[in-house]
């Protein structure tokens, strides 16, 4: 750990010890072999320019105020992200993905080539080098270096200016997820990084890395992954009703999770009944045991080769979501949901389900010109083609119904909503404006519920 924090009247022999720092810094940096994206963003960026800037101007006096806008760039970048240096090194790492942190998911520890795990343990070594640089002595050296320059054009009676703010600091363990407080911890406080290596790889192996570390919830757009940053926080004991269809859901789930077979799941039945809800909901339960949930529209489903093929052999297990799902005619996200879900000549991926909602039993629109007729001469074979549209459904393993809520479920599901709410008015009250809400509004289901008992704690908050 750097330590000295130099003066303004830092000796020669000090300033050559501080210089020699930034080198050694800046060699650290540009050594890295496979984590060498850990400071390819704004933040690394800004640090590489901050080391450049002090490097020139202890050669170049004249340049030293490239120090001060270079310093403020840094302090700016960890500020936008609410890191401190420390923490972001850290997180940096236990998300890159390289070839040692995809290689370790997919393979025992023990069974990496030695040349690979000497490259990472080569960089854990040089990354806690900068590790242990000291913020407050980067200010110090920056704002001696500023203040000495600015100084000399000032009179003699001109009060000391101000030069650099304070260091940029955060709580270590804020902003964590559990997983990771685990394994930050052993970071922040170990003597050599290195030894940490199979920690760092069990963790990879949990939590995944890149996008599927920093994302439990995710979204497939534009022919991308993209990482949700506020999922929708609904939990499976927020939801009331349906209670057999919610259970073969949770025991189809944790059938995945525990690396058994799994089944695809059409969730079918009335609207506002919690399907989508449900489905979410297993994500807040879940996601400590690695479920990743992955929503996809209707518009892009003819991607969804393309995207298992992505998520095969990884050690998370993945929900691929499809929301309010039917098809037209001669679909092309038709014939790639059966592909997925039938399979193909490649095999099924063990880590992948799709669960899709749909308020149509039948999947595919059929029409009365579609069913045949002896004096139609279109199709010899015209009946395999219907039967073809309504089996589609079919071809989920599971199908589970919700029928729409009767006068006690609907008024049960309110009861349940109010008591998480905490609102305490009679119960005899609480139904009669509650059936009354329904009466006016959207019919009895979980949803019309839901809109019942937010607008109550707002008119009770009043």
């Amino acid at each position: 750990m750097i330590k000295n924090v130099f003066s303004q009247n830092s000796s020669p022999i000090e300033l050559k010890s501080e210089l020699n720092c930034f080198l050694i810094s800046q060699k650290q940096t540009a050594a890295l072999v496979l984590y060498q994206s850990v400071l390819t963003d704004r933040v690394g960026e800004s640090w590489v320019n901050l080391l450049e800037s002090l490097i020139y101007s202890h050669n170049n006096p004249a340049h030293c105020l490239n120090c001060l806008q270079a310093y403020g760039n840094w302090f700016k970048a960890l500020a936008e992200i609410n890191l401190g240096w420390q923490e972001y090194l850290i997180t940096r790492i236990l998300r890159d993905e390289n070839p040692f942190s995809q290689q370790v998911q997919r393979q025992n520890f023990d069974d990496l080539p030695q040349v690979l795990l000497d490259a990472a343990a080569w960089d854990l070594r040089m990354l806690q080098g900068l590790y242990q640089l000291d913020n407050k002595w980067l200010r110090d050296c920056v704002e001696r270096s500023a203040s000495d320059r600015i100084s000399s054009t000032l009179s003699d009676n001109h009060p000391p200016l101000p030069i650099v703010p304070a260091t940029w600091s955060k709580n270590p363990s804020r902003g964590l997820k559990p997983a990771e407080i685990e394994i930050y911890t052993k970071f922040a406080t170990a003597e050599d990084w290195v030894a940490l290596l199979p920690d760092l790889a069990g963790y990879y192996r949990q939590c995944g890395t890149g996008i599927f570390a920093e994302y439990q919830a995710l979204r497939w757009q534009s022919g991308e992954l993209v990482g949700i940053k506020t999922p929708d926080p609904v939990r499976i004991t927020d939801l009331c009703g349906y209670e057999e269809p919610k259970q073969q859901l949770i025991k189809n789930t944790e059938f995945l999770l525990a690396g058994y077979p799994a089944l695809n799941i059409l969730l079918y039945g009335s609207r506002g009944s919690g399907k989508s809800s449900l489905v979410k909901g297993l994500l807040n339960q879940y996601s400590d045991r690695s479920l990743r949930l992955i929503e996809v529209p209707k518009s892009e489903l003819q991607d969804l080769p393309q995207i298992v093929e992505q998520l095969r052999d990884l050690p998370q297990k993945f929900i691929i979501f499809v929301d309010d799902l039917s098809f037209a005619e001669d679909d092309e996200a038709f014939k790639a949901l059966k592909v997925v879900l039938e399979g193909s000549v490649t095999a099924r991926p063990s880590n992948v389900v799709v669960y899709a909602t749909s308020n149509r039993r039948h999947l595919v629109r059929e029409f009365f010109a579609d069913r045949p007729r002896p004096k139609d001469a279109d199709e010899v074979q015209s009946w395999d083609t219907v039967q073809e549209k309504l089996s589609f459904s079919d071809r989920f393993g599971l199908t589970l119904t919700f029928e729409p809520a009767d006068q006690e479920t609907y008024l049960e599901i309110v009861r349940h909503l109010a008591a998480l709410a905490q609102i305490d008015i009679p119960e005899d009250n609480l139904d009669y404006r509650a059936l009354q809400w329904a009466t006016r509004h959207n019919g009895r289901s979980g949803r019309t519920a839901r809109q019942f008992i937010d607008f109550l704690t707002a008119d009770l908050g009043n």
